[in-house]
């Protein structure tokens, strides 16, 4: 594994830094490691990681994602792992939409875990507890609709002003929006008062147009506003 992890890291840092080339290496390694352990194929993830930078960080989350018995091995411990070092909205959905809330969603970490995220100081681990919901109820990512763990994450930040929570709470509430509007509406009416108001206006939106900002999407199909 320690040759394999060395020649992965050559290959990322001598690929362009986006998702397309990225992705090409990681498929080809993902196939590579299709008959490895999920324990051996978790710590290459791990390792890789922790030799810094997006680039890897993104190849090691995928590695693990698209593994099926790496990403079904994973609990607390390992979460913690990878969420280590998480500083920017891009690192920390990519560990949200594909470890935290993958995981979550099956039952190998608890609700508490996601809850003591959404309590912490940190402001990426409010981001990822809110983020990490979206696995619940995105039909593309496997989810099948939770619209109670959901509500419940996004009530514990109400008041949270931080603008990477509100745009991930007004994420969250979106994707309970596509499963469950009625759910979404009482929610919103229910806490229109403490809700950040981008919030109340995206998903306003989402329920009666289907977008989040009705107005750019006429722009960008070309037409002028």
């Amino acid at each position: 594994m320690a040759t394999l992890l060395d020649e992965l890291d050559e290959r990322i840092a001598a690929t362009p830094l986006a998702a397309a080339p990225l992705r090409r290496v990681r498929r080809e390694f993902s196939r590579r490691l299709q008959k490895e352990q999920p324990a051996d194929v978790v710590q290459l993830a791990l390792r890789l990681q922790r030799r810094g930078g997006i680039g890897r960080r993104i190849v090691a989350c995928e590695l693990v994602h698209y593994h099926r018995g790496a990403l079904a091995s994973l609990r607390a411990r390992d979460l913690e792992a990878f969420g280590s070092g998480l500083d920017g909205w891009g690192s920390v959905d990519l560990f949200a939409c594909f470890l935290a809330g993958p995981a979550w969603r099956e039952g190998q970490v608890s609700d508490a875990w996601i809850r003591r995220w959404a309590r912490s100081r940190d402001r990426w681990r409010r981001r990822a507890a809110l983020v990490s919901t979206v696995a619940l109820n995105n039909r593309a990512r496997g989810g099948l609709g939770d619209t109670k763990r959901t509500l419940a994450i996004c009530t514990m930040l109400l008041a949270d002003r931080d603008d990477m929570v509100v745009k991930a709470m007004s994420w969250a509430v979106r994707e309970v929006a596509k499963r469950d509007p009625s759910a979404a509406r009482r929610f919103v009416a229910a806490h229109r008062a403490a809700l950040a108001p981008r919030v109340v206006r995206e998903v306003g939106n989402k329920l009666r147009t289907g977008l989040k900002n009705p107005h750019r999407g006429v722009r960008r199909r070309g037409g002028s506003a």
